[in-house]
């Protein structure tokens, strides 16, 4: 019988396979793999690139096999300590989802409840993605009610709340601290069990600075982490952040530790990439490799010993 105490951490990450294109499982599994947490992937479509950038891409939903996965994970008595979902191909695939955390997401009778985290992929820079359609971010934000954190960016938290992007926009810049509050809180009121959200992407300083906010309403703390803009915008990055804090709440630390710790990791990657000078098109996603052992030392090597 395994000794649940000592095994390594186990997460499930429901997200899409974009083959090419770094991002999603492709850049979720081995940031979680190197901060010592065992990463299940269980894909939610298969795509040959991401979306952000390229054109005629094949797609392939994986509903039926989300369900055939849980189902076998059933039968082997699996437990997580974490289930993370991401981005969702339609509005159907949300209730699939939903199934998963009611299955694995909640308490097992076996030593406590799972962490969730849901990261709304809904848009960007005040738009939507091509293929979010209101049914599915109706059904987003009904899966971010299932979920104990949330990490949406300035777009898709204005999305979730009902906040106007512009007045959003205009408060980022004059005071950036007020925006912060004003949207965690907000979020936090979608009710379930959410009571930590973290909101990235607010620009400040006359657009020279990003700023994260987080919030717990476990225990009232708000902080915001302020980081030098990168010159260029990659995809990906939000997968990197919401993949680094994930990893960090495991180990135990507070939010806005976490929150920290991802905000700083995805622009170290980001600057590391504009750094190499290599010619590649954004699309391509950060280079993150170099950087990966930078996130060692989360889980005492020695757990299991």
């Amino acid at each position: 019988m395994t000794d649940e105490k000592n095994r390594v951490p186990r997460a499930a990450a429901l997200h899409d396979l974009s083959c090419f294109g770094r991002c999603a499982l492709t850049v979720i599994d081995p940031v979680l793999s190197a901060m010592g947490i065992q990463c299940v992937p269980v894909p939610t479509a298969l795509l040959s690139t991401h979306t952000g950038g390229f054109s005629d891409m094949y797609f392939c939903a994986l509903d039926d096999a989300i369900r055939g996965i849980a189902d076998h994970f059933e039968k082997l008595g699996l437990r997580f300590d974490a289930v993370y979902t991401g981005f969702l191909g339609s509005a159907e695939q949300a209730g699939v989802i939903g199934e998963f955390i009611d299955r694995f997401g909640s308490d097992d009778g076996r030593g406590g409840t799972p962490l969730v985290l849901v990261d709304p992929v809904l848009g960007d820079d005040g738009e939507l993605y091509h293929t979010i359609t209101p049914a599915l971010t109706d059904a987003m934000r009904r899966l971010c009610i299932r979920a104990d954190v949330i990490t949406p960016n300035i777009t898709e938290a204005c999305l979730l709340s009902g906040m106007s992007y512009g007045d959003a926009l205009a408060m980022s810049d004059s005071d950036p601290e007020r925006l912060g509050r004003l949207l965690t809180s907000d979020l936090i009121c979608l009710g379930g069990r959410l009571r930590r959200a973290v909101v990235t992407g607010i620009r400040c300083d006359g657009g020279k600075s990003i700023a994260t906010a987080s919030y717990d309403a476990a225990d009232g703390s708000f902080a915001l982490h302020k980081q030098e803009r990168v010159g260029r915008d990659y995809p990906g990055t939000g997968d990197i952040f919401a993949s680094v804090l994930l990893g960090r709440l495991l180990c135990g630390s507070p939010l806005a530790d976490a929150a920290a710790s991802a905000s700083s990791f995805a622009a170290r990657c980001a600057a590391a990439t504009l750094a190499r000078g290599s010619g590649e098109p954004a699309r391509n996603g950060v280079a993150l490799e170099p950087l990966l052992g930078s996130l060692s030392g989360g889980i005492p090597a020695d757990k299991n010993l």
